[in-house]
Formats: C-alpha cells, structure tokens, sequence
C-alpha cells in the first residue's frame, strides 16, 4: 500500500508548481475589472467630444470675441475718451456695419455661392446679388452623331408607326388612346364653359382643322429678318473645334455642324440621367463641368484657387437620392474647393424667399413637381410629394395636341435644337388656361433653322393652348413611356451600413402617390392608404381624419407578420457544415433566436422588393389630389393645420407661370374640399418676384444667415469625417 503524498510532492510530480518567482507576465498595467452594479461612461454623451459641434462652439466663441473687440473699436473711433479711461459715443453705430467698413466694404454675401441645378435650367449667382443667372442645363459633346439622328428614338413628340399603304390621318397619329383622352378633355370644357355662361362654337374644331390644312409656309429671306439667330459658330478644323459647349451656346450649336455634336442632360426628371448615359463618371464629369463652367463665365471666378474663400449654398429636392447629396458634396469640397458647403431643400428654400413661416409649396419644374408642406422652418417630412411630369410635358402636349388639329409643320421633332427652342417659345406665347381667351384665335411663328430662309406660319387654334396644361390635373395624357428608362442602371440606391435595407428618403404621401398609379395597396404603406381613401370621401366632411405616422419598423413586423414561423422540428443543416440542427432537444431560447433572425431575414428582403418596386412605380398623380394628399399627411388630424396649410398655398416655378393658372388650381382644390372653400388660398410670391427665381432667392437669404446657420460643413471637419458629418449638419434628418 503506497503511503500519502503530501500536497507539495503532487505539485512537484505533477510539475503543477509555481516556479515564476511572482513575477508579472507583461509590464502593461492590468485594469480592473468593471463593476457592474454601478458604472457610468460620457464617452460620445457631451458636444465638445463630437468633432462638428466643437467646431461649431469654437466659431460660435470666435465670433462674440471679434465682435466685442469690433464694438470696442468703434467706440474708441466714434467716441471719446475722458481722464478716467471710459468711452462715451454714438451708440447708434452696429458691430456689422463698423466690421464691414473696416473690411473694405465688402458687400454682405459676396463670398457666398447659391447654386439651384434644375432638370432644365440651372440657376446660379452670388448670395448679394438682386436675380440669379440663367444656365441651361446641357452640355454638347463631340460625338458621331446627333440626338435628332437617333433612329432608335425616334422624333418627339412620339408617333405611332404606320404601313407605307396606310392613308395618313393626323388622328391617328398619337394612337387611339391618345385621341380619346383629348376628345373627353375637349368634351368636358365645352360643358364647362357652357355652365359658364361662355359661348361655345359647334364647329370650331372643323374651322381650324381646314385653315390649318391649306395654309403655306411664307418663305423670309435670311437678310430680311431682323430677328435672325446667331448661330455658335463651330471650327472647321476638327483639331481646333473644342471637346464640349455649355450653356446656351450648346443649344445654339447647327445641327449639320462639322465635327458633329450630342447634347447630354445630366439632370432628368430631377435625378442624375442615367438613361442617356453608358458610364456613371461621365455622368459626374458633365454635371461638374456644367456648373464649374457657369461659376467661371457667369461669376467672373476665373481661378479655381480664389474658390477656397468663398462658400457654396447648394439647393437640392425635397425627397432626394443620398447618392445624389454625397456626390454632389464631394464634387463641391474636393473638386471645386469650396471653404464650407451646406444644402437647403427646395420647399424650404421657397419659404425663406417668400418670407413664409407656414406654407404648402407647389414647385413646378420643368420634369418634376413637387408638393411639400413647411412649418416653422422645417419640412414636414410626411407631406413630401414628387411627381415626374412638369413643363415640359407640357410642352410636349401642346405640340401633339397641334399636331392632332393638323397643324402645317407636321415635321416638328423636339430632338432637334432648333425645334425644342420652337416649341418652347410657342407654349410661352399661347398656352393659357383663361377660359375667356378660347375661341378661334389666328396666330403666326417664324420658323429658323440654320443654313435655311425663314420660315413664316400662320395658324389657329382653338381649346390647345387650355388643354395643353390641363394634363396637370389629368397626367394620363403625357406620354410616360420613356420615364423610367435607365432607371438604377449605373447608380444603385443607398442601403444602411447596419442592417443593409435601402435608406432613401421616402414619406407616407409619396407612397400614396405610388399606390395611386398602381392601384395596389401591396406597394404602399397602411399608413397612407387611409390618408387616399379620405380623398375619394371628403368631400362633404369638415375634419380630415388622423393619419398615423409612418415607421419603417411596423412596416416591416407588418410583412413579417405573413411570414409562416419556423417549425418545431426546425430545418436541417446544410451539408458539410457544423451547424447544429435545431430539433426538438433545442432550447426554447434557441428556437426563438432563429425564428427572430428569419423574421429580420424576411423582413430585410421584403423591404428591398418593395424598394425595387417603388423605383418601377412612375409616380404620378393629379396635382390638385397631391396637394390635398400632402396636407392631409401634414395636418395628422389637426384642423387648425389642416385649414392653414390649404390657406397658404404657394406656386413656385416656371411650369406655375401660366395664365390664370393659380385661379384653376384654386377653384379645382374647392371642388374636392367644399367645407374648406372659404380658407383655400392659392397664392404667388410676394413683391411681383419671379417664381422660377423664388427657390434660389431664398437660398441666397439663408446664405446670408451667418450666425444662426449651423449646417455649414468645411473642409477641414469633411477630411476627417467624410460624409458623417452630414448626420450633424443637416436640417432634416438624414
């Protein structure tokens, strides 16, 4: 029998004993652990430890020392000194007007940029300057071919396609579709007018038509024009003929002219134009070049070194694509090298230049509309609205509409320069929705194409310059078929960095509006379906019903809802793998964390499908119902908001500059809201200002807020934190 060992000879035999003398095994400090039950950390909890807000109180500080040291300044200039050491002076005398004087009187906003890109034009100009300077937003390329020499596209307005034996019929020409939407349009004017008391031809249509058949060009030769166009005059060496024209003189470029030009767009239908595009840095390039080329020709900002004194206020829409903001911040800090940047929403903007504190804004361009409501300086992010037809569909329809009533110059094709200009010029000049002016009006054009005589048309119309911007109210007239071509094609949405779903902005109103033109309610929110529903029962009711608030959450646990839960006997593991298998020995614990992780799963791809969705979803809808829809969403059951909003609308825009535009829109927003009809409003800019200019204006006075704006980002805090800061600085949230 083998004795008992002692506790040190099993250490010893074991070889479990110390042998390290005590001593630590590494020379860092060893931290103690935490004790749970009490413990408290500030990291991230106070602003001097965020980057963008140190810097904001450090220029906060900057600011009162310099404009005590300013104040003290002008005392001692303005006042006097007695024995004692204090100053008596003129009291009257401000820290801005004493700072500005002393800094060579610079003028309040001069080093600041307003930039206003558009799908049409691009508005640009100094913060200090009265009207901003008109750009049109093209860029001509040396290229193989033209745009009207596309034959995959085709002319525009678009026809339809008949047989060599076919007798030609201008009624026909746009589709049988095209023609009953303009015969129920034509039919319910007459009605209208009628209620009216308006006079009302029987043949109107059969007079014009006839006049317009049988009548002949006059030919002008090109010395007896007094109002010739000059034409941008082109090389005729291919070496020396420039890489591209912007602006104006892209426009004004000879369609035969040798080298060969191709007029882009980067912006279309109010997002980067991805259809006319085969590579997304070209895509970049044109938009920089456009507004780099402005800045330069329009603000006498000849070096790009002097750009670093100056800020950039850069207005962009009000449901906007994040990749759009980000590129476009990167362009302006790294590209162009502005000091500070900062970006204002387009509804917002209106409101600052029409000196609005509450509003519904209805900003018309000239590819998009949008609808959005403002309270107290922000954007209700609930109400935000973008349609995809504008002006331009406008003018497009008028041309049809012509060409419908056999207008002489059936070779019209809006592709080509000198046509686009034409037809522009042509909705200018006629196109009125005053129901007074409808009757049998003879008008004439100059037609000028370069290397050809003048062209002189006469022609008459009748109820197509009322019509034409009548498709505001019934979209389903404008030819959508191209719309979303190209659409995500070179740019992909954005997605959060956390659980990977798409994180563009979008709001309850806009889902409404895609539910609108699908007609299902699987491809919109619960939440706005309520809100279209009480658009249809309304009409005689006082008080719009409560909407509730939309939330990407509930939208997500209500899909996930549809989704079967995971059996008990749990699914097998895949092959090859050490999963273990979740049966019915599993925990109950286990079992819930996989049933959780398929509903997030479920969810994640569910709201990715209805993202993809939405982006096919064109939306449109009739701008009287988008803006009851807006305002329902704003007002979530308030009256009082309810009867404000519908009482301080707002057009803005070039599509809104149509005569007796606002009274229609007024009178068609009575017809669906009767109990309101007192309280609606519809009202243009104050002070006779420019609606096309009312966002930019409004950009440059929110420019000029230099105390109170805190959403400026510089280059210095862009560096560090990139595209992060915009969480900070931005107004809405981002």
């Amino acid at each position: 029998m083998v004795g008992k060992k002692s506790g040190k000879a099993l250490l010893r035999e074991e070889g479990l004993e110390r042998t390290d003398n005590n001593l630590d095994l590494t020379t860092w400090p060893q931290v103690n652990m935490i004790n749970q039950k009490n413990y408290y950390t500030d990291y991230l909890k106070r602003d001097d430890q965020i980057l963008a807000l140190r810097l904001q109180n450090e220029d906060a500080r900057n600011r009162m020392t310099k404009e005590a040291r300013d104040r003290d300044r002008a005392l001692a200039l303005n006042g006097r000194t007695d024995p004692d050491g204090e100053i008596y002076g003129n009291d009257e005398v401000l820290p801005d007007e004493t700072a500005a004087s002393a800094s060579g009187q610079e003028v309040w906003g001069s080093k600041i940029v307003v930039v206003h890109p558009g799908s049409q034009n691009l508005r640009i100009g100094l913060a200090s300057d009265a009207l901003p300077r008109t750009v049109p937003m093209v860029i001509a390329r040396k290229w193989s071919s033209t745009e009207s020499e596309d034959e995959t596209e085709g002319p525009l307005p678009k026809r339809v396609k008949f047989s060599d034996d076919e007798h030609y019929k201008a009624e026909k020409l746009f589709g049988d579709e095209f023609a009953k939407e303009y015969g129920e349009m034509s039919q319910e004017l007459k009605v209208h007018m009628r209620n009216n008391k308006r006079r009302v031809l029987p043949n109107s249509k059969e007079v014009i038509v006839n006049f317009n058949e049988k009548t002949e060009p006059e030919n002008i030769s090109e010395h007896n024009d007094p109002q010739r166009i000059d034409w941008t005059e082109i090389p005729k060496d291919p070496t020396q003929a420039p890489d591209f024209i912007t602006g104006q003189a892209a426009l004004r470029i000879p369609d035969n002219s040798r080298p060969k030009y191709r007029l882009f767009w980067p912006i279309r239908n109010g997002v980067f134009n991805e259809k006319d595009y085969a590579s997304k840095n070209l895509l970049y390039q044109d938009f920089a070049t456009i507004i780099e080329d402005a800045i330069k020709a329009q603000l006498s900002l000849k070096r790009k070194a002097e750009w670093a004194q100056y800020g950039c206020v850069f207005v962009i829409p009000d449901l906007y694509d994040r990749a759009y903001i980000l590129q476009t911040l990167e362009m302006l800090i790294k590209d162009f090298g502005f000091g500070r940047v900062c970006f204002i929403q387009e509804s917002l903007a209106a409101t600052f230049g029409a000196g609005y504190s509450m509003a519904c804004i209805v900003d018309m361009g000239a590819q998009k509309t949008s609808v959005c409501c403002v309270e107290d300086g922000m954007c209700v992010e609930e109400s935000r609205i973008n349609l995809k037809y504008g002006g331009r569909d406008v003018t497009d329809n008028f041309i049809r509409m012509m060409l419908f009533d056999h207008f002489h110059y059936q070779d019209i094709d809006l592709r080509r320069r000198y046509d686009y200009l034409l037809a522009e010029e042509l909705k200018q000049k006629f196109c009125t929705m005053n129901e007074a002016e409808i009757s049998q009006q003879l008008y004439d054009f100059h037609l000028r194409a370069p290397s050809q005589d003048t062209r002189k048309y006469l022609f008459k119309t009748y109820d197509e310059p009322l019509l034409a911007p009548m498709g505001y109210f019934r979209p389903t007239i404008f030819d959508h078929s191209q719309r979303m071509q190209g659409r995500r094609r070179l740019i992909d949405r954005s997605y959060d960095l956390y659980d990977g779903l798409p994180n563009d902005p979008m709001s309850p109103a806009q889902l409404a509006v895609i539910q609108y033109a699908t007609g299902n309610p699987a491809f919109a929110s619960a939440a706005a379906a309520p809100a279209l529903e009480a658009l249809t029962t309304t009409a005689n009711t006082s008080t719009p019903g409560r909407q509730p608030q939309l939330n990407l959450l509930n939208r997500l646990n209500n899909e996930s809802e549809a989704t079967p839960r995971s059996s008990e006997a749990g699914s097998p593991a895949p092959d090859g793998t050490g999963t273990p298998q979740l049966g019915r020995a599993a925990s109950p614990g286990a079992v819930a964390v996989q049933e959780t992780a398929n509903a997030q799963a479920n969810a994640a791809a569910g709201a990715l499908q209805q993202s993809i969705q939405q982006d096919k979803t064109l939306p449109i809808m009739p701008l009287d119902v988008a803006i009851i829809t807006s305002i329902t969403h704003a007002a979530r059951g308030d009256e009082r908001k309810f009867r404000d909003f519908l009482g301080g609308v707002m057009v803005a825009g070039g599509g809104g500059k149509i005569v007796a535009f606002k009274q229609v829109l007024e009178e068609r927003l009575q017809i669906m809201q009767p109990a309101y009809a007192r309280d609606i409003l519809v009202g243009s800019p104050p002070r006779d200002l420019d609606p096309q200019v009312l966002v930019w204006k409004g950009a440059s006075v929110f420019g000029k807020l230099s105390v109170t704006n805190d959403s400026w980002i510089g280059q210095m805090e862009y560096d560090r934190l990139g595209s992060r800061l915009l969480a900070y600085k931005c107004m809405w949230s981002w």
